[in-house]
């Protein structure tokens, strides 16, 4: 039976409220994670590609770049709606009952609305952050040169104004199993 959406916050109906986490989860969350998907559409094509990102916690915000021109400019410059999706998967969970196959996993999805970042100061600070991020003991004119002009006219720096996020956890260490078939064995769950 499907539900109606129409109208509803993307995060509405979440199919399982018990794996939900709260909005201090997704901030950490959002700090640690690697990498993360943006999602675009233009002309009711959906689009998605791998970034790495950072969460700009104190504007409520994710920033990312990419190419000075191609489908992620386009498509944002077109609608700016976008989602990213951010996750990390742990291992496999098998069960004695089809439906019930898991995994281990951890993840958020963040809705917004995507700009192009035009002015110098704002891009170099995003930039600075995504870089602090990932390489937090490297410093800007110390261990490497510091961005140039010609380098932001060559790049293209987004921020996401974030409108709702949805987190999710499930680290269980088994499936559900049922008692109407034969147990696994153990050597299933090492």
């Amino acid at each position: 039976m499907s539900r109606d959406y129409i109208g509803q916050p993307p995060a509405a109906f979440q199919r399982r409220p018990h794996l939900a986490k709260d909005d201090d989860w997704v901030r950490a969350f959002l700090k640690e994670a690697r990498v993360g998907h943006i999602a675009t559409s233009i002309d009711g094509q959906p689009f998605i590609n791998p970034t790495t990102f950072w969460f700009d916690e104190e504007n409520h915000q994710i920033a990312f770049h990419s190419n000075i021109a191609g489908r992620i400019r386009s498509n944002i410059e077109s609608n700016p709606k976008v989602s990213l999706e951010a996750s990390e998967l742990g291992k496999l969970l098998p069960s004695n009952v089809a439906l019930e196959f898991s995994l281990q996993y951890r993840s958020v999805v963040v809705f917004g609305t995507a700009r192009v970042v035009t002015d110098p100061a704002e891009a170099r600070r995003l930039l600075y952050g995504l870089i602090g991020k990932s390489f937090p003991a490297m410093t800007a004119g110390k261990e490497y040169r510091e961005i140039t002009d010609k380098e932001l006219r060559a790049t293209s720096v987004y921020a996401i104004q974030i409108d709702s996020w949805s987190g999710k956890e499930n680290w269980d260490q088994r499936a559900d199993q049922s008692d109407e078939w034969t147990p696994l064995d153990e050597k299933w769950f090492e």
